[in-house]
């Protein structure tokens, strides 16, 4: 593909000369486990709207976080080693991620939440991405893996998104955030990689595009789960509907506040290290020194 017509003369549009993730960053492979035996409330949230955005999005990470390892694995090859330690480092945090919100889910449907069908549509979806180019779901990748950094930051940095929450539940969240905030360039910075041979316009304008999509997809999908959900607490209706917009959008209003981060995306050069948050995974590794046990 080539926009040479079209493209703004000299002007850098990506990171692809530098990397801004940090050199001293070690991704730590925290080999944490919860809720095994955790029997919270229905509403372990505190309230159902809470309880269903959050059952909502738990019940497509793991075919999700499994499509983002593979994603990532299969543009590796010929990565410089600092990459490809990250890259192994990251799939071996997904894992367990992917095993920890299995536990979850688990919990969601003990409770008598019935989460299959989330579980089957996120199955179909990524069945339509087999036959597609390996790039193109590396892209989706790098614009999800911004979606749960950004919301990873946020659950961390206000504690009201869990102030009411199961204590266990809420320790399973915050460990994920702290490691979806860990590695948020990991993806990106895989991206470069391949495509390191594109030129600068047609690299900014793809992921750019990519993100538009995915964020349509992406709340369109997890509205109507988060509606379903609630439908099976009996709140349905306009009742419904208006909880959850004010849930996401006023408090906590995790929509709201990660509109900034979100439109940085499209910024000419962005990199997810642009802003450098990890004073929130040293806070919850001083709260929790012995979640930094290493892997076996």
């Amino acid at each position: 593909m080539e926009f040479a017509l079209n493209a703004p003369a000299k002007i850098n549009l990506d990171a692809t000369k530098r990397s801004p993730t940090p050199n001293d960053l070690d991704i730590v492979v925290r080999d944490e486990r919860f809720n095994r035996e955790t029997t919270p409330n229905r509403w372990w949230a505190g309230d159902a709207f809470g309880t269903a955005w959050h059952n909502a999005l738990s019940a497509t990470f793991p075919r999700g976080e499994a499509f983002f390892i593979e994603a990532v694995k299969a543009h590796r090859e010929g990565a410089e080693p600092k990459l490809a330690e990250e890259i192994r480092a990251f799939v071996k945090q997904e894992i367990n991620h992917t095993r920890e919100h299995i536990a979850f889910n688990k919990l969601a449907e003990n409770a008598g939440y019935d989460i299959k069908a989330i579980d089957q549509r996120v199955k179909e979806m990524l069945d339509l991405t087999k036959d597609r180019p390996a790039i193109a779901n590396l892209a989706v990748t790098m614009a999800l893996e911004h979606y749960t950094a950004m919301m990873a930051h946020e659950f961390l940095a206000n504690p009201k998104h869990f102030e009411n929450a199961d204590p266990e539940v809420r320790d399973m969240w915050r460990w994920h955030s702290v490691e979806e905030v860990e590695h948020k360039g990991v993806a990106y910075d895989t991206w470069n990689h391949a495509t390191k041979d594109w030129s600068d316009w047609q690299r900014w304008k793809v992921r750019s595009l990519v993100m538009v999509s995915v964020t349509g997809r992406f709340f369109k999908n997890r509205w109507k789960d988060s509606l379903n959900l609630l439908a099976q607490d009996g709140i349905t209706g306009w009742k419904a509907r208006w909880g959850l917009f004010k849930y996401l959008t006023v408090t906590p209003g995790v929509v709201r506040r990660i509109f900034p981060a979100w439109l940085a995306y499209f910024k000419p050069g962005f990199h997810p290290w642009d802003h450098d948050d990890r004073e929130l995974i040293q806070k919850y590794e001083g709260e929790f020194a012995d979640a930094l046990m290493p892997a076996e």
